[in-house]
């Protein structure tokens, strides 16, 4: 997520090539979080999703499974969900071929992301902090959980 002036803390995402903020997200089937991490671009993805999943581990003492997609790849990664939520991790990997295809359960995430770039406070970040920010997504998915029921 790319700043603006105003945010204090940034960091750079060389594989990215962007200046701004990360957010991990750790979704259930339906979308709807139950770990969110606000972290600056140079924390990597594995890092800034254990830093979730640590924070949150209350909420996901039930999971047995956890589907990432490639950047989290690697033992020490799934060595650590295995020791934090003693569950397993299952990479879904991209299609070699570089073609559109619409890969099985992996588009859960990126469709709540979707459903955070609606919110005319998170299409770019412009909090001085990022507590701020993760607030700010809290706020975007309590409103949408509001909106459903």
């Amino acid at each position: 997520m790319k700043n603006t002036d105003s945010a204090e803390q940034k960091g750079y995402d060389a594989g990215k090539k962007a200046s701004g903020i990360k957010r991990h997200l750790a979704v259930d089937m339906l979308g709807l979080p139950h770990a969110i991490e606000v972290t600056t671009a140079d924390v990597t993805d594995r890092g800034g999703a254990l830093k979730a999943i640590t924070r949150c581990a209350f909420n996901l003492q039930q999971v047995t499974s956890v589907l990432v997609d490639g950047g989290y790849a690697g033992q020490p990664f799934a060595t650590a969900i295995k020791d934090k939520l003693d569950a397993t991790v299952q990479v879904a990997k991209r299609n070699e071929l570089h073609t559109f295809k619409v890969m099985p359960k992996r588009w859960v995430v990126e469709r709540s992301f979707a459903w955070l770039e609606k919110c005319r406070r998170l299409w770019k970040n412009c909090e001085r902090k990022l507590n701020t920010s993760l607030q700010f997504v809290h706020l975007a998915f309590l409103a949408l959980l509001i909106k459903r029921s």
